[in-house]
């Protein structure tokens, strides 16, 4: 199967709708984007409506879609590339592992997943030279001979049979460890993405832990939080990317008797984990970051929500201001994402709520409900990202202070 290298491939923007000749698009292709990807490229279908042309708009995503062997689909970010990397970076902690000097040159977002994916067969194949890491799992099985603590009721219970329930420990590496690297190089490997060039190398690493890890499925979540020791140290940074490419790996279609899966980031999402995880390395000490807290309300707590950022006390742990984050587009907020942010104050019991956008809005937002005062402010993603960030900071910085 064609690499996206060996592909035509058709550029779209994000939000920006371009037309293509009727022909440039088989009819086939044209529905499947429709039906499959419906959610993240808007299809406008020839019609006198549209000058019998094929119009299609990126709606918030970025990333690579092969949708045959000769035609792909590249959704390209407004923000530039550069920034894009570091947000990516910032948001998946990658660069905290030191990957900078293998991402230089990097001119595509297939690229950059070209690079990661390298990165990450590498490594793979590093650990295999010395060995994979193993640990003890318990087992139960029925043995001819005792092996490890005889199961003493199940003999008494049935002293005619003559397999013998023994509970024991397996030294393996069929772990956790292991089975996420080898769940994520398969998807990786049937990606379609990754040029000829680099593909070898990840099917090498994949066989590599053949027959030593299971195949099971994970999610991104599997591969936060979890607890490293000197003997496996060196899976963090192996998780970490897992994590990326998990959690940008589209849904599943057919190309001709293959099956691929597209590399497609939700801009909304990283944007998101990009400004949790900034904060989360420059807050100044006196202020405390909650990501994602959860909070219930009704009899029985069963309703749930999600509260983007909470800023609190670093002392006191008393909430200064609930944060909720909209990459979205529009002259100022909607009154929907107005009421939503309240709501979060009310349940912190904090005066501030504060909507982020990716930009400066045309009509901002300064006004008070109730006792909560709601603001709008901007993350800038164009232009010097770190320089934007340090504005972006000493506005929450002061506002907190006006909370106390």
């Amino acid at each position: 199967m064609k690499s996206n290298r060996d592909r035509q491939s058709l550029f779209l923007t994000e939000y920006v709708t371009r037309a293509f000749p009727r022909q440039e698009i088989a009819e086939g292709l044209g529905e499947a984007i429709w039906r499959e990807y419906g959610s993240q490229v808007a299809v406008e279908f020839p019609s006198p409506k549209t000058d019998y042309q094929w119009e299609l708009t990126a709606q918030g995503w970025v990333g690579y879609i092969p949708l045959s062997s000769e035609l792909g689909l590249s959704l390209q970010p407004k923000v530039s590339l550069g920034n894009l990397f570091r947000m990516l970076e910032y948001a998946y902690r990658l660069e905290s592992f030191r990957f900078l000097d293998d991402l230089m040159g990097v001119h595509s977002l297939e690229e950059f997943y070209e690079r990661l994916a390298n990165i990450l067969a590498k490594r793979v194949l590093d650990r295999s030279r010395q060995g994979f890491y193993r640990a003890y799992l318990p087992e139960s099985e029925e043995l001819p001979y005792v092996r490890g603590r005889l199961d003493v009721r199940r003999f008494i219970e049935k002293p005619w049979s003559a397999k013998l329930r023994c509970h024991y420990e397996e030294h393996t590496a069929d772990v956790e460890e292991n089975q996420i690297l080898a769940w994520t190089l398969r998807r990786i490997a049937r990606s379609g993405i990754c040029s000829s060039r680099v593909q070898p190398t990840i099917r090498r690493a994949y066989r590599s832990l053949h027959g030593l890890a299971s195949l099971q499925p994970f999610s991104p979540q599997d591969c936060v939080g979890r607890v490293y020791t000197r003997l496996n140290d060196d899976y963090h940074p192996m998780h970490a990317l897992c994590r990326f490419f998990l959690e940008h790996s589209g849904p599943t279609h057919e190309v001709g008797d293959r099956t691929i899966m597209p590399f497609l980031v939700n801009m909304a999402r990283l944007f998101e984990l990009f400004v949790a995880e900034w904060l989360r390395a420059h807050l100044p000490q006196e202020l405390m970051l909650s990501v994602q807290e959860k909070v219930s309300i009704g009899k029985a707590e069963t309703i749930d929500f999600n509260i983007d950022l909470v800023l609190s006390d670093g002392l006191t742990g008393e909430p200064l201001c609930v944060l909720d984050t909209k990459y979205k587009k529009g002259d100022g907020p909607k009154p929907s994402d107005i009421a939503q942010v309240v709501t979060y104050a009310e349940m912190k019991d904090c005066r501030r709520a504060i909507l982020v956008y990716p930009f400066p809005l045309s009509k901002p937002l300064d006004h008070s409900v109730g006792r909560i005062r709601v603001q709008s402010t901007a993350f800038r993603l164009q232009g010097d990202l770190e320089g934007h960030g340090r504005v972006f900071l000493d506005k929450l910085v002061d506002w907190c202070a006006e909370s106390r």
